[in-house]
């Protein structure tokens, strides 16, 4: 099963027989089974029929639709299952604010130790800022320890995510060449090729989130770490960050390789674009590691999931839901 790239600009696809067919000026230029398709990814200034689009949900392929210049994405995941006993059981743990705010430490806990191990190996790796790496490690590391040993709220939780991430952030500086440009985490628009690649691969992976939570029969919006929003998946973000420091590390790795290159990139009204040429580069690069957090991301949401089972069960054996202190 493969994810099907779709980016570029003028192209059409439409259902042919069970088939995704690519059109181009009205020419086929390529035609891609169904069965063979787990996923699609596709750029804006792509036009899409909606016979295609009801044909991959009902396929259950999911289908990511990328906008330049922000980091939100549409996504599509397929027709939902028969899950509403799942799906109550999860707003039910969502609800006991108890239960919230372990799920909260546990997201936070899960970021706080991949940003930490990869400083760690990083701090093995160079020289140069060896011990700048290494500290800011351990200070993460502290940050884990107290989400371990004290019952934190889930605001408190956010709290410690945002200092350690702001740490995490200073010491990446280290992981790129200076002529980059990365001086930390910006975003809508990102301004430097580094946080351009970073915001692209945040959304492919929450994209993958709302994939694995309705794949597991969850509600993608219904969080414990990220409060209820408008056009936010909740859970799908809380999904997402174990899995930062990963991309992060992948992002590294083809500067660090010069897969990409500062020419691959231009600066457009203050904001920093990856060209036609990089984008092929960076998904024919990201989809492998890509691929194997996906499926990480997937036995996730099925815990999750499993948790949500028990919750249900014990909610319908008492009549009814403990609310939070902010319920009552």
């Amino acid at each position: 099963m493969a994810t099907l790239y779709i980016d570029r600009s003028g192209a059409e696809l439409e259902l042919d027989h069970g088939a995704l067919a690519v059109r181009l000026d009205g020419e086929l230029q390529q035609r891609i089974p169904l069965l063979q398709l787990e996923r699609c990814v596709i750029a804006s200034g792509v036009r899409v029929s909606t016979g295609l689009l009801a044909g991959l949900a009902e396929a259950g392929i999911g289908v990511l639709i990328l906008r330049p210049r922000q980091e939100r994405a549409a996504v599509l995941a397929g027709v939902p299952q028969g899950d509403a006993t799942r799906r109550l059981g999860q707003a039910a743990m969502a609800l006991h604010l108890p239960t919230k705010d372990r799920w909260a430490r546990f997201w936070v806990h899960a970021k706080c130790m991949s940003m930490a191990r990869l400083l760690r190996t990083e701090a093995e790796r160079q020289t140069a800022g060896r011990a700048a790496l290494a500290g800011t490690a351990a200070r993460i590391q502290a940050h884990a320890r107290r989400l371990r040993q004290e019952r934190l709220g889930s605001e408190s939780a956010r709290g410690v995510e945002g200092a350690a991430s702001a740490s995490y952030f200073e010491a990446l500086r280290e992981l790129f060449p200076p002529g980059l440009g990365f001086e930390g985490r910006n975003r809508r628009p990102p301004r430097d090729p580094v946080n351009a690649c970073l915001s692209l691969f945040y959304t492919l992976l929450y994209g993958a989130a709302v994939e694995a939570a309705t794949a597991a029969g969850l509600d993608p919006a219904i969080g414990f770490l990220h409060e209820p929003a408008p056009g936010r998946a909740g859970l799908a973000c809380d999904l997402v960050e174990p899995f930062r420091a990963a991309a992060d590390r992948v992002v590294a790795e083809l500067f660090r390789t010069r897969v990409l290159r500062k020419e691959h990139f231009q600066i457009t009204d203050g904001a920093c674009l990856l060209g036609k040429a990089g984008r092929r580069l960076f998904y024919e690069s990201a989809e492998p590691p890509l691929g194997r957090l996906r499926e990480r991301m997937r036995r996730l949401a099925r815990t999750v999931a499993r948790a949500a089972d028990r919750t249900y069960e014990q909610v319908a054996a008492q009549g009814g839901v403990t609310p939070c202190g902010r319920c009552t």
